[in-house]
């Protein structure tokens, strides 16, 4: 325990299970006292009996504004104030393409991912504005910046974050009040489960598969874990970042620094595609050209 956020208040939402779940646990851990916003109110309720009288439960559908308001008038109620507010709350969204686009299931999106965001920030103004200041931390996501990492409506609504982020950046710093993403790349947690049409517990066993098996997937060489989620969040809430607004954190393992054959020899790349020679017959030549 470092003490990071002694005094703070925050709200985390999402907060029953994977980054949510890890960033509660970092938080308390620092010293924070915090309301733990969640759909999940058995795994709540659990977490508000792990940590008596630093954590409380409050059940929150981020695609209906009264209930983050109510979770947010909560922590101000329960503990003094707000100082913090993690929106983080999130699914997969709605698998549909440009060409099969569904009105009502890019409504309901758009609400669980980038309206609820806008909400938070919005009743979290005037508790902070209170305290003298704050910090607020949005989940964006590698789908935010490039194409083929998640579906249609889901990527938008992650650009929408960032967007957002910087642009309520502009109004908020008058305040004292920080507000920033989090770009995570492919982190093991539950929130697969549902393109492979699984429940609640194979979402889970899921999360923990790709825990064990996604060490390949990045050029850092490991699986993305929700606690690498959580030690970006507690920075960006923390003092540590106190010069820091308007801006967005990457934590995806190197994902994005540029395509697999970038970081990876054996990848198949444009060039192997249009010599028709194989990753290892371009690396004899390479060899042999250098001598």
């Amino acid at each position: 325990m470092t003490d990071r956020l002694k005094d703070k208040v925050a709200v985390v939402t999402g907060a029953a299970s994977g980054i949510g779940l890890a960033t509660v646990e970092l938080f308390v851990e620092d010293g924070a006292r915090l309301v733990a916003a969640d759909v999940q109110e058995e795994a709540g309720r659990k977490l508000e009996r792990r940590f008596p009288g630093v954590v409380r439960f409050v059940r929150c559908d981020v695609t209906e504004p009264a209930q983050i308001r109510q979770a947010i008038d909560a922590a101000a109620e329960q503990f003094g104030g707000l100082d913090i507010l993690f929106s983080n709350a999130g699914a997969g969204g709605s698998q549909f393409g440009v060409e099969n686009w569904d009105a009502a299931a890019w409504d309901a999106t758009q609400a669980l991912l980038l309206r609820s965001v806008v909400a938070g920030a919005s009743y979290a103004v005037p508790h902070m504005k209170r305290r003298g200041g704050g910090a607020i931390v949005n989940t964006s996501s590698v789908s935010a910046l490039q194409a083929g990492y998640a579906p249609l409506a889901y990527s938008v609504a992650k650009a929408g974050v960032l967007h957002f982020t910087r642009l309520a950046a502009t109004e908020l710093s008058a305040h004292r009040i920080r507000i920033n993403a989090i770009v995570p790349g492919f982190i093991a947690t539950s929130i697969f489960g549902p393109f492979f049409d699984l429940d609640l517990e194979g979402a889970r066993n899921l999360a923990a598969q790709i825990a064990e098996r996604s060490g390949t997937a990045n050029p850092i060489g490991r699986s993305g874990l929700p606690r690498d989620i959580a030690e970006a969040a507690l920075f960006l809430a923390s003092d540590a970042a106190g010069f820091i607004t308007g801006t967005h954190l990457t934590v995806d393992g190197g994902i994005t620094i540029g395509p697999r054959h970038a970081w990876d020899p054996a990848a198949v790349g444009p060039m192997t595609d249009a010599t028709g020679l194989s990753p290892e017959q371009l690396q004899s030549m390479r060899k042999a050209r250098l001598g």
